[in-house]
């Protein structure tokens, strides 16, 4: 078995120590594009998924905690049969606890995945593909195990924050994280643009499409800044710069309240899909 990168050791320990956090930031919060709204995020992916009483298989890479799953699951279509991979034991046991036995859990990396070749009619990736190194390895896996034609949807990061908060944010992080945050690379560049993954999906994909998807939020002060303590780079910070950026964000952001006190934000989404081809 290949050793795990430092990224991919870090993001375990995270999500050991945080199990459920990115369902937690997402499952509560409504999705639009120019297409569309959505309950979550998530449930613009359960969107692509058909309902049909033919059989049907379908994969979330990088699972959590199930809530993709357990969207799906409660369908009750007889002949859905779901498999989840998640390289973290511990979200795979809060999935387990919540989802039913017939839904097929393992603990895995998207760079090798132990699943049969052309068995998978739908791959879906909810905020991990960004993440993962190696990333045309696993490209060229997400290819191997779905069946031709097979769906592939992703939702990955577009951009942080929505609106003028976003700005705000870099002004303060930046000098605070070039003195205090360890350099550690998450995944791969070209997951950041419509380009990038274009690259990615050139080998084995076609009909390849983008939406760009928000998820607004309105949250007081104290509020975003919860938040953002369950994000990967402030997690990483020790408790002094913690503290320091708490500090300088928190008077950056005082004149962008509204009268009630919230600030107008969310989170920049992008959804990819192609067809195995």
């Amino acid at each position: 078995m290949t050793p795990l990168t430092a990224a991919e050791t870090y993001l375990q320990d995270f999500h050991q120590r945080q199990v459920g956090v990115t369902s937690a930031a997402f499952a509560h919060l409504q999705a639009s594009s120019p297409a569309g709204i959505w309950a979550s995020s998530y449930d613009v992916l359960t969107s692509l998924v058909p309902s049909v009483d033919t059989p049907l298989s379908v994969l979330d890479l990088a699972c959590g905690d199930g809530h993709l799953l357990g969207l799906l699951a409660a369908r009750q279509q007889a002949q859905l049969q779901l498999l989840g991979v998640d390289m973290s034991e511990a979200e795979l046991a809060a999935a387990r606890a919540v989802l039913p036995a017939s839904v097929w859990l393992q603990q895995g990396r998207g760079q090798a995945l132990d699943v049969p070749d052309a068995s998978i009619d739908c791959l879906v990736s909810h905020m991990a593909l960004m993440l993962m190194d190696d990333i045309e390895q696993v490209m060229r896996e997400i290819r191997r195990v779905l069946r031709p034609d097979g769906q592939f949807a992703a939702i990955v990061a577009r951009t942080f924050l929505l609106g003028e908060v976003n700005d705000v944010f870099m002004r303060v992080f930046k000098p605070i994280a070039s003195d205090a945050l360890p350099p550690l690379r998450f995944g791969d560049r070209r997951t950041g643009s419509e380009t990038g993954w274009r690259e990615l999906l050139d080998a084995g994909f076609a009909d390849v499409a983008f939406d760009d998807i928000d998820v607004p939020w309105t949250p007081t002060p104290g509020e975003l800044w919860a938040a953002l303590l369950d994000t990967y780079d402030i997690d990483r910070l020790d408790h002094d710069a913690r503290q320091l950026l708490h500090g300088a964000f928190m008077e950056a952001v005082a004149h962008l309240q509204a009268g009630d006190g919230k600030i107008a934000t969310g989170w920049g989404l992008r959804l990819v899909r192609a067809r195995a081809a």
